[in-house]
């Protein structure tokens, strides 16, 4: 077998490992300390942001504040801020950008 097979092989064990050790001893995780809840529920936004930041941050791989994805992007945010409606900021976010793009293309 090549060092790739290896690698595969050795990366699939480690995976189910770590799966299986968390249901191994997932009885004696029903109470979570709530500073530690506090922590976890941060998680998913954290990783939401550091995936999504960059394509309006840098679309072309320098900072551009000024492009059509940004400013459609903070109005997003601030809808999703002030309404938390998913629904909602999902149509204004685009509806903003295709505007933007409508109005100024480039």
């Amino acid at each position: 077998m090549s060092a790739a097979w290896w690698t595969i092989l050795l990366a699939g064990v480690g995976t189910f490992s770590m799966r299986a050790s968390f249901l191994a001893v997932a009885h004696r995780l029903v109470k979570v300390p709530p500073r530690a809840h506090r922590v976890l529920r941060q998680i998913p936004p954290a990783a939401l942001a550091a995936l999504v930041l960059p394509a309006f941050v840098r679309p072309e791989g320098h900072v551009d504040l000024l492009q059509a994805r940004f400013g459609a992007g903070v109005l997003a945010a601030v809808v999703a801020w002030r309404t938390r409606n998913a629904v909602l900021t999902l149509v204004v976010g685009m509806g903003a950008l295709l505007l933007i793009q409508l109005v100024a293309p480039g």
